[in-house]
């Protein structure tokens, strides 16, 4: 394993759990809400886990890349960059609801070869290094057998989304064509897939730091991730991941009901 790959994944372990566990104890206190200009919560928890996490990885690594939700994009020569979301799913925090967790990601010109995602109030931490496997804690995990769309268990966050992006048709066609659909959004649906208690999750409204840590967590799963065409990129706002047997399946429904 490439040390300079490992070194920086195991550091990245050890500050997420850090950083997860500095926003548990806004969660279990109090804390003022903030709204961004797209409408969306911020709060102190937000903030002091990422800089937390900023000054922590790039003071180990003062030469890679750092882009966070909350401080936004500093560039870097190393050919690395860090891409964070101190708390994804900050709606679900402020609501006092436990759905929420601190996302680290990490590239390497450009693939994203590392993912954690701390979930403090759950007490789960997932975790994936390129070519090294994917783990919910110390247990290994794998995407499921399930290869017939009709037994398929679809995750979402919010039909809300859908409905924004003019895409409800497509959405409402997914649900008809599988067995069940569970609203538990944001990093949730994503490690479900993962660990093989669902077959797909598909999003709409993401941004590169809602997805970077979970894309090679996914892949190391054996699932497989894409945008709506099926391209690889973390930069689009579209995004379904598979347990890599339905993926196909999935993207023809997406293709045949556009907007």
């Amino acid at each position: 394993m490439n040390p300079e790959w490992r070194n920086r994944y195991e550091l990245a372990v050890e500050t997420a759990h850090k950083a997860g566990q500095l926003a548990l104890r806004y969660f279990d206190g109090s804390f003022t809400v903030e709204w961004k200009p797209d409408c969306s919560p911020v709060t102190i928890a937000d903030r002091a886990a990422e800089q937390l996490l900023r000054q922590t990885l790039l003071d180990a690594f003062p030469t890679d890349g750092f882009l966070g939700e909350e401080f936004g994009d500093t560039p870097g020569t190393s050919g690395f960059r860090w891409i964070i979301d101190p708390i994804d799913g900050t709606r679900s925090f402020v609501r006092g609801i436990p759905l929420w967790a601190t996302l680290v990601g990490l590239e390497y010109k450009d693939e994203q070869i590392a993912g954690i995602v701390d979930a403090p109030a759950l007490g789960h931490a997932y975790r994936a290094l390129r070519g090294d496997g994917a783990y919910r804690n110390d247990s290994r995990i794998h995407v499921s057998e399930v290869h017939d769309l009709s037994q398929a268990l679809v995750f979402y966050s919010s039909l809300s989304w859908f409905i924004k992006a003019g895409h409800q048709e497509t959405f409402l066609e997914m649900v008809r064509r599988t067995e069940r659909t569970r609203g538990l959004g944001d990093f949730y649906g994503f490690v479900l897939v993962a660990q093989g208690s669902g077959e797909l999750m598909i999003e709409h409204g993401v941004h590169a730091w809602d997805v970077a840590a979970l894309k090679p967590l996914i892949e190391e799963a054996g699932g497989r991730f894409s945008d709506w065409q099926g391209g690889a990129s973390i930069h689009r706002p579209d995004v379904i991941v598979s347990n890599g047997k339905l993926h196909d399946a999935a993207l023809a429904i997406l293709q045949e009901y556009p907007k």
